[in-house]
């Protein structure tokens, strides 16, 4: 039974470096990877490009790249991203013998605690943990950085490639080989900024940026009376 992955996020824009490691799991797990923008999550600022514009992006980002798919369904539901809801959602479609797998940064790891009814993730999928690399996600680092996390986790924990043996409550760490420059975050800033940027996205998905004005500071001068 193919691995389903679950990848969520505001993609915010989407970068090479999300990408890079969506196709570092497909390939390494033998896996589809579906990413999932956020219509509103509710342990985030607001977006700043509204869901439209994200999930096209996505589109762009993804075409022609197999194993790799946009899944919009928290964008067509009503109220907060709550992934616990959403995994719930996807187990009732995929059926209760499915391996599904829900991936998250290693710093997303490390606040997992405050996730909505987070203990109740490990009941829907297995959680798969990216860390980048010189940031290791073992077991002690995880113990004296969140203790209510790694309760949970310790227990579960597993090797990625066993994450298909069964339909849910493993955990499992990924380690990046290479390293990845890429941020939202920064990425908006160099736009806003008229720095060099374009090569942080796919050329489509820098077209798309262009053509709609995003990520750019407005004037919002008055107008002289």
């Amino acid at each position: 039974m193919t691995l389903r992955i679950f990848y969520g996020g505001t993609f915010d824009p989407v970068h090479c470096g999300h990408l890079a490691v969506a196709c570092a799991v497909r390939d390494t797990l033998a896996a589809q990877v579906h990413l999932i923008p956020a219509a509103d999550p509710p342990h985030k600022d607001a977006t700043h490009a509204d869901a439209s514009a994200r999930a096209r992006m996505l589109d762009l980002a993804l075409a022609g790249e197999p194993g790799l798919k946009v899944d919009r369904r928290e964008l067509r539901r009503e109220g907060p991203s709550y992934t616990v809801d959403t995994l719930r959602e996807l187990r009732q479609e995929l059926g209760p013998d499915a391996p599904i797998v829900w991936m998250v940064g290693g710093d997303s790891l490390l606040q997992l605690h405050t996730w909505h009814r987070w203990q109740e993730l490990f009941e829907f999928a297995h959680i798969l943990a990216v860390a980048r690399p010189g940031s290791h996600l073992d077991a002690v680092t995880i113990g004296e950085q969140s203790p209510q996390v790694h309760a949970q986790v310790a227990p579960r924990w597993r090797d990625a490639l066993e994450l298909s043996q069964a339909p849910a409550g493993g955990f499992a760490a990924f380690e990046l080989a290479l390293q990845r420059p890429e941020s939202s975050t920064e990425l908006r800033r160099r736009i806003a900024a008229g720095e060099s940027w374009q090569d942080w996205v796919p050329a489509a998905v820098a077209e798309y940026i262009r053509r709609h004005g995003l990520y750019a500071v407005r004037d919002v001068t008055p107008a002289p009376l």
